[in-house]
């Protein structure tokens, strides 16, 4: 459903991603790991083109993305939930979910979608910038669903959140998994969140995925010292 192929990309003349290789399979999710500055957003802005490949090949179910703007990658099926949530403050829950409609071209918001988040419906008038900050990270995934997509990319889901919510937010991805059967991205460096929700684990340092395990598989202390600061 979802390859990257040697993909590599460079601010200037300082190639910052090498060669990144990814498969995920439809219901899979996929967590990249690795402390700041490895390269993790800016693989996902990459994905998301708002940062462009200098080389390598973006697939979204067969189709090559690597050279469309975000906004026809978001029409192929790629959606993003970005660092910061970066949700529109001053327009309504409602209305924020409904900007993630726009693509698909239809107005309405599918019922599960707040079945997903019920906290969105009982907050379905109130201004985007009135949410706590996990309140907005569920509106920010709620958005993304909204464009019906093949593959959720998120980045640092967890940052600025309070524990009790990570948990939801982990519950609901799987959930997202189980009722849409998409490919889940993920680049994090919470390692409870990471084992609580990936079904396999790539690890990036200095722009290279440097370790891969499955969570059955996983070796959290080898994981760990790859977050030690």
């Amino acid at each position: 459903m979802f390859e990257v192929k040697g993909l590599s990309a460079a601010y200037g003349q300082s190639e910052v991603l090498h060669g990144i290789d990814l498969a995920v399979q439809p219901g899979e999710i996929v967590a990249m790991v690795g402390r700041n500055g490895m390269g993790k957003s800016t693989l996902m802005k990459s994905l998301i083109g708002t940062m462009p490949a200098t080389s390598g090949q973006i697939v979204v179910d067969g189709t090559d993305v690597t050279a469309l703007p975000s906004h026809q990658r978001v029409a192929k099926g790629l959606a993003y939930v970005p660092q910061g949530r970066q949700i529109f403050g001053t327009m309504t829950v409602r209305e924020n979910i409904e900007t993630g409609r726009i693509v698909t071209g239809k107005s309405n918001i599918p019922e599960e979608i707040y079945a997903l988040f019920p906290i969105l419906w009982e907050f379905d008038k109130r201004r985007g910038g009135n949410l706590s900050g996990g309140q907005q990270q569920q509106l920010a995934i709620a958005r993304a669903l909204a464009s019906d997509p093949k593959i959720l990319l998120l980045d640092e889901p967890t940052e600025g959140i309070q524990p009790s919510i990570i948990k939801d937010i982990a519950k609901v991805l799987k959930e997202i998994r189980s009722l849409r059967n998409i490919c889940i991205v993920v680049c994090e460096q919470v390692l409870s969140f990471i084992l609580d929700v990936a079904d396999r684990i790539l690890v990036m340092e200095n722009g290279r995925v440097v370790h891969s395990d499955t969570r059955e598989r996983v070796d959290e202390a080898a994981i760990a010292r790859f977050l030690a600061v």
